[in-house]
């Protein structure tokens, strides 16, 4: 008979991480950092971005491996501060849907609702095909093309 796996407590509360270079060149580098980050076992990790100027598909895939690995050690990843263009780029890969990204929203424009960003929800309103007719589309479907885009 096999004993469950004890947790293992968080051994700190909190790990802020400061990253400049978010990319497919620096990840060995920064993953190594992050190993031995999530060896100290933190409750919560804090990756401001407010530094960095680019992103790309495998610095997005990295940070949904550090949630999978925070959240099974029951641990959060919390983004910080991206500039407005990695913010909009996480939101077309939905990451501000699984983890929290919280910006200052003095510095946004808008003084309300500090805190994580809402994910959107509900349905968009998306030009349609032919007629000029608008029509609902759910969220999140990605681009709708037109009748004449086909062809």
């Amino acid at each position: 008979m096999t004993t469950p796996l004890a947790r293992r407590e968080c051994t700190i509360p909190l790990v802020e991480v400061a990253v400049t270079e978010f990319d497919l060149a620096c990840l060995p580098e920064t993953g190594a950092v992050f190993d031995r980050l999530l060896a100290l076992r933190p409750a919560q990790v804090v990756v401001d971005l407010s530094a960095c100027r680019h992103i790309d598909a495998a610095a997005i895939g990295f940070l949904l491996d550090v949630h999978r690995r925070l959240t099974r050690a029951d641990g959060v990843l919390v983004v910080r501060e991206p500039n407005p263009r990695i913010r909009r780029i996480l939101q077309s890969a939905r990451l501000d849907q699984v983890l929290p990204v919280v910006v200052d929203d003095a510095a946004a424009g808008s003084p309300e609702q500090p805190g994580p960003v809402a994910p959107p929800v509900g349905r968009a309103v998306v030009p349609g095909g032919g007629g000029g007719s608008r029509r609902p589309a759910p969220a999140g479907q990605g681009r709708v093309r037109r009748s004449a885009e086909w062809a």
